[in-house]
């Protein structure tokens, strides 16, 4: 049965969810490098929860928003230069 909010997730049940990380960490999406797209979440040093990232979104106020933003103008900056 599929449901679109379920109020828990059994043992051997599949599901989408969107996580937010309480500290930043490395991940990117299965599709693109799959050695940063898995992923498992641990309790009380038990395996809870396995799976793979589909996608990241990167938050308005985290570092690498800022070097992104640098770097496009980097590339800006390098590329008017060249003749």
């Amino acid at each position: 049965m599929i449901e679109s909010e379920p109020d828990f997730v059994s043992a051997g049940d599949a599901c989408l969810v969107e996580l937010e990380p309480s500290k930043p960490f490395c991940v990117e999406t299965f599709a693109e490098f799959p050695p940063l797209g898995r992923f498992a979440v641990r309790d009380m040093r038990q395996t809870v929860a396995v799976g793979v990232v589909k996608s990241v979104v990167v938050a308005e106020d985290s570092f690498w928003v800022g070097k992104e933003e640098a770097d496009k103008k980097k590339k800006k900056k390098g590329n008017s230069n060249d003749k």
